[in-house]
Order: C-alpha cells, then sequence, then structure tokens
C-alpha cells in the first residue's frame, strides 16, 4: 500500500490492547480455591481458611505446562464466589495467608509467568459468599479496593475477567440470608471500568458485555460461524438495559454484522467436566483430539480459546492433563507445519473484467504471513478471485486466512475451489474471516486453488492465506 493511498476502515475498530489481546489466540484459565480442597464447583462461603493447604505447589510446572502447550496468557482465579482470596489482601481476613499454606498465590503464579514470558491475567468475583457486605453498597467499594490490590502489586495485567454469575437472583450469601441485587445498577460497572483503564490501560476486560471482550454465550469452548467480531449486547427481554449477567447471551454466539462496538468472542471451556479439580475426573480428560476440533472452532472463527487447566490439590497440572495436552500441541504443530502456499504462483483475476490484474511468482511475497498489521488489499473495491497455481499436484486439506483487523472486517463470505479431475470445485465456504479462518475439508490432489469473495462492505484485505496438509485431518 502507497502510504498516500490509505484504506478506509470498516466500522468498529480495536484498539491497540484488543490488537494485542486478539494476537495471542489461546490462553488459559487456573481454577483454584478451596474448591479444589472440598470437591466443590461452587463454594458456600462459609469454608474455613484451613481448607486451603496444596501439598507441593508449583507455579511453575503450571506455567511451563500452559507455555508448553501454546497459551500465551494465563488467568488466575484470585477469588471466586465463596469469597476466598488466594493473595495478602487487606480487605478480609478470609484470604490465603490464614490457611496453612500462608504464601501470597497470586504472587507465586504472577511472578512464575513473568519469568516464563507467559501474560498474566486476574479473575475476581463480583459475587461474594462470605463477606457479610455483599449486596450493601459499600461492598462495591471493598469489591474495588480487591481489584485496586490485584492491579497494584502483580505487574502487567493483560486481562480482567468480570464473571457473569455475579449474586443475582436472590442467591445466599454472607451469613446465608437472600440477597437479592440488580444487576444493572447494583455494581456501578463504568466506574469500576474506568478504575482499569487507568491502572492497566494495557489490559482488556471480559463480560457478557464486555466492554473489550465478549462471553460467547456458551462453556462449550467453541465460537458461532458466522461469529462477527462487532457486537451490540442486549437485555434479556426487550427494553432492558444489558449487563454482566443480564443479557440475551445467545447472541453471544455469533456477534453482531456492523455491530457499535468491537467487542470479539472469547471462548471458555474446562480440559475436564468441571472448572475446579476433582479426582473422580481424571479419567475425564478431553482427549488431544477433541482439544484440537475446540480449537479449529474458536481461534479457527476468529476468536479466542480459554482453556481451564485447573491446579489439583498438590497444587499442579495433573499428569492426565499434561499429557493431553501435549499430545493437542502435537496435533496443531502437525496441522501447520508447512505452508504450500508460500511455493505457488499467485494471480489475481477481477471478477468483473476476467482478467488478472495482479501476478507474482511467489505466493509469500504477494501475501504476507507471520506479520499481522501487513496486508494486500484489491484495488479499487474490486471483488477479485484470488487463484494459485503450483505447477504440479499437492495434496491439500486445511486453508487458513486473516484479515487486518486493524482496519475492521469487510468479507462476509468466501469459497475455496481446488482444480480435481479438470474441474473447479468448491471444497470450503466461510462467512466472516476476522483475526483468523481455518476451515478443513477432505484431502485434494490439486494443482490450482481460487478464492472467491462476496461484496465486501469496503475492501478485500488479506493479511495472510495459508493451504496446509495435516496428516491427522479429515
Amino acid at each position: 500500500m502507497s502510504s498516500f493511498d490509505l484504506p478506509k476502515p470498516s466500522g468498529a475498530l480495536p484498539t491497540k490492547a484488543q490488537l494485542a489481546w486478539s494476537d495471542m489466540e489461546f490462553n488459559g484459565f487456573l481454577h483454584f480455591s478451596v474448591n479444589t480442597f472440598t470437591n466443590r464447583e461452587w463454594g458456600l462461603g462459609s469454608e474455613p481458611e484451613s481448607v486451603f493447604n496444596p501439598t507441593d505447589f508449583d507455579a511453575d510446572q503450571i506455567v511451563k505446562t500452559a507455555k508448553m502447550a501454546g497459551m500465551k496468557g494465563l488467568i488466575l482465579t484470585c477469588k471466586h464466589h465463596d469469597g476466598f482470596c488466594l493473595w495478602n489482601t487487606k480487605t478480609t481476613t478470609h484470604n490465603v495467608m490464614r490457611s496453612p499454606f500462608g504464601k501470597d498465590v497470586v504472587k507465586l503464579v504472577s511472578d512464575a509467568c513473568h519469568r516464563a514470558g507467559i501474560r498474566f491475567g486476574v479473575y475476581l468475583s463480583p459475587w461474594d459468599r462470605n463477606n457479610a457486605s455483599y449486596g450493601k453498597p459499600e461492598y462495591i467499594e471493598l469489591y474495588r479496593s480487591q481489584l485496586r490490590e490485584l492491579l497494584t502489586y502483580y505487574g502487567p495485567i493483560f486481562e480482567v475477567w468480570f464473571d457473569g454469575a455475579n449474586g443475582g437472583d436472590g442467591y445466599y450469601g454472607g451469613a446465608n440470608e437472600t440477597r437479592t441485587i440488580d444487576r444493572t445498577t447494583y455494581y456501578d460497572w463504568p466506574n469500576t471500568w474506568a478504575m482499569v483503564r487507568r491502572l492497566q490501560p494495557g489490559a482488556v476486560m471480559f463480560s457478557d458485555v464486555g466492554p473489550d471482550v465478549r462471553w460467547v454465550g456458551n462453556e462449550s469452548g467453541f465460537a458461532g460461524d458466522p461469529c462477527w467480531a462487532t457486537y451490540t449486547p442486549r437485555g434479556p427481554e426487550a427494553g432492558q438495559e444489558p449487563a454482566p449477567g443480564f443479557t440475551h447471551y445467545e447472541d453471544g454466539l455469533n456477534g453482531t454484522p456492523n455491530g457499535r462496538y468491537w467487542m470479539p468472542a472469547e471462548c471458555d471451556v474446562s480440559i475436564r467436566p468441571g472448572w475446579f479439580w476433582h479426582e473422580s475426573e481424571n479419567s475425564k480428560v478431553k482427549t488431544p483430539s477433541q482439544l484440537k476440533d475446540l480449537y479449529i472452532r474458536s481461534v479457527g472463527r476468529g476468536a479466542t480459546l480459554l482453556l481451564n487447566i485447573p491446579p489439583d490439590r498438590r497444587g499442579q497440572i495433573n499428569e492426565n492433563d499434561v499429557k493431553s495436552l501435549i499430545g493437542f500441541r502435537a496435533l496443531i504443530d502437525q496441522a501447520f507445519a508447512k505452508d504450500i502456499a508460500r511455493k505457488a504462483t499467485v494471480s489475481v483475476i477481477d471478477a468483473k473484467l476476467g482478467k488478472a490484474v495482479h501476478s507474482d511468482r511467489h505466493g509469500a511475497e504477494f501475501l504476507i504471513d507471520g506479520d499481522r498489521r501487513s496486508y494486500w488489499e484489491a484495488k479499487g473495491g474490486s471483488i477479485p478471485v484470488v487463484e494459485f497455481r503450483f505447477g504440479r499436484a499437492v495434496e491439500v486439506n486445511t486453508v487458513r486466512l486473516r484479515e487486518p483487523i486493524q482496519l475492521g472486517e469487510s468479507i462476509p463470505g468466501f469459497a475455496v475451489s481446488a482444480r480435481t479431475d479438470g474441474k473447479m470445485q468448491v471444497v470450503a465456504r466461510g462467512t466472516t474471516i476476522g483475526n483468523c479462518r481455518i476451515l478443513q475439508f477432505p484431502k485434494v490432489r490439486t494443482d490450482r486453488i481460487e478464492i472467491r469473495f462476496g461484496k465486501p462492505e469496503a475492501s478485500v484485505r488479506l493479511s495472510e492465506v495459508g493451504f496446509f496438509l495435516d496428516p491427522n485431518g479429515p
């Protein structure tokens, strides 16, 4: 692109922090608290601090496992709904320093992340079933004080995770009385978000309504097709204001075409049936193939995958989970080991004129891989057909596409065709591309592949086209 021919961005656009978050693609979640030792998923808030007592805690083992699996960041449940705080907080005595373990888990994990080059994030449940002030105005100030501690004393934070399970609808909490809150007003989220912006301007915030990253609407680990990065959240019913834990959450699966906000989806899922470690689930860990499928249906649909890997009662990632993660990483590395597109001769055909308007001997020179901010753009708003000729027959079963999302999303659909038996046949179709689009299909042997596009909102822009032969593909 010439510096004198700057493209027009399309619709809502990502911030610098959102771009950095999207580049990460695959992160880990660490659910670790009193529930690990009581065999519960949601604690009651009445658990004594003495319950928390990992026998061989190893933050480096946890972080190295995540890095080995390809995770770029780790988010720790610093406080779950039971109110037990994993750091040396001044806000409550219900914290890890009063347990037999007696060490600041948040510091241990954050330090291990920084040593390993993994980014660190925090989960702080808005709900607190232990604190007597929950449901009253003073709790919000206490909650912000807890958040301020986490955002001040533990280095750079890449993501702040606000759970939609935040204590509305008459849940029991604290002293065991019913405490019903109005989730649209009680938490005063705009002022809490503003505090995060001041203390950690490089962090993104997650919730059902963002403001930076949205819940995909399920805890199964997959995004919809299409999955737009733009989103306009709605309340559960017409006329209701949306808020964390109070949305028409099904909308998160697909997003909103030309939505009001740039708010890409995060797909959260656990490697086990539950979110916390349970011995009975040691034989129920997701297999490498299941994890790979989730990766294709999350990262491969423009979202980010957040995979929970809960530490066990030792304070380490269980051997069964480690084995599955090693297998998963091997499958991903094998799937994308060699980009066949780099050796192709590329031509761009104007669909209207029916003739080539650009040709390049090497695909690697035409479409830039590795630098996601670099891109190629079709001239004059044309709707191109991008053609790859290989000179000899090659085998392909996977395509990976990217748009330069710093300019928004503009491509509404595409089709990939391959010449087999002398005829061009469609092998894959897709809608959104966005940050990353991966499609797999039965293996074809071909010497020519074409990609055709629907009419774009602005221009067809591509920052990567890659073709691969996945030995473990369909």
